[in-house]
């Protein structure tokens, strides 16, 4: 079993940056697809950024470098930098795990297919 608490989220004027974090309990032994996702006001929810555990990644064109999703696995912690952020990127953004995807781990696997989700954090950038 493993958990997932996300935290970092607030609120940015436009241009500005946040860091949200996903604690993760359990050792995902670097064989987890783990992955950030969004989901804005009236719009389906979609992956935003994924990374495998053998660190490749997978990013949505609309964030494609603004983001970066990086892990620390000493700190069990999944982690999603947003740079240059727009109003766009409101949302209500989530983690989640699974390691029977780390093979193809990327955008097509919608969150609801992963084992482990977290419940969110906010994000709201305002213009």
């Amino acid at each position: 079993q493993v958990h997932l608490v996300e935290s970092g989220g607030g609120s940015v004027q436009t241009g500005g940056s946040l860091r949200l974090s996903c604690l993760h309990s359990g050792d995902t032994n670097n064989r987890y697809c783990m992955g950030w996702f969004r989901q804005r006001p009236g719009k389906e929810r979609e992956a935003v950024a994924t990374v495998s555990g053998g660190g490749t990644t997978y990013y949505a064109n609309s964030v494609k470098g603004r983001f970066i999703i990086s892990q620390d696995n000493a700190k069990n912690t999944l982690y999603l930098q947003m740079n240059a952020l727009k109003p766009e990127d409101t949302a209500m953004y989530s983690c989640a795990a699974d390691p029977r995807y780390d093979g193809y781990c990327s955008g097509t696997i919608p969150r609801y297919e992963y084992i482990y989700r977290g419940q969110g954090t906010q994000v709201t950038v305002s213009s």
